[in-house]
């Protein structure tokens, strides 16, 4: 059986795998050489320390998003095409795309999604301050439909745990929340965000066009 060689691919591959497992603090030089059964020191031939090893990461994971922007559609079509390619990296990589949100990339491949965001907004006539907003807004967005839906860390509730539990609740204290009970107790994930995403297009769509704007 051939051994294949050692390679900042397989590296990065392996702390993709590990962090899916466990998550990015079980992340760590040793354990990655551990992982793929080679010397510590080896890694340092392609990865020079941790922190580059994590920036790989989100690097790759970003690298997957398929994009088919369309350039002749309208920028609500193009934003909704946007936001689900995301949405849909992410369900491949849950805890990977968190690290890609909690780090400053200047790569191409990090660099990428973000031009593409603002060149939409800009070209809908967004003037610059606004379409930074509108992309950090979305970003916060599609955030916390993950942390939601995956429940990529033990801080937050498991995926599947729902808010409300219909039988634990006292009507006459609880009206409200007794009566929608049964809606929150259910979570159509792909209804959630597609909604979500409705509701941002809707409001920015009324946002004012400033002098400056394209």
């Amino acid at each position: 059986m051939t051994t294949q060689p050692l390679s900042r691919a397989r590296i990065v591959a392996a702390a993709i795998d590990l962090i899916e497992r466990e998550g990015a603090d079980a992340v760590s030089m040793r354990r990655i050489a551990a992982e793929l059964g080679v010397g510590v020191m080896s890694l340092y031939n392609h990865v020079p320390n941790k922190d580059a090893l994590l920036n790989g990461v989100a690097e790759s994971v970003l690298s997957e998003i398929e994009f088919t922007d369309d350039p002749d559609a309208h920028w609500t079509d193009r934003v909704r095409m946007q936001a689900r390619a995301f949405r849909q990296i992410a369900h491949h990589y849950p805890r990977s795309t968190m690290l890609v949100v909690s780090r400053q990339l200047h790569s191409n491949a990090g660099l990428l999604p973000v031009e593409r965001a603002l060149a939409t907004l800009r070209s809908a006539g967004f003037d610059p301050l606004d379409a930074v907003r509108v992309l950090r807004m979305f970003i916060a967005f599609i955030v916390g439909s993950l942390l939601r839906e995956v429940g990529v860390t033990p801080s937050f509730a498991p995926p599947h745990q729902h808010m409300v539990d219909p039988d634990a609740v006292d009507p006459a204290l609880f009206p409200e929340v007794s009566d929608l009970a049964p809606l929150l107790a259910a979570c159509d994930h792909d209804a959630e965000f597609d909604f979500g995403v409705e509701l941002l297009i809707q409001a920015i769509k009324a946002l004012p066009k400033r002098e400056g704007s394209r």
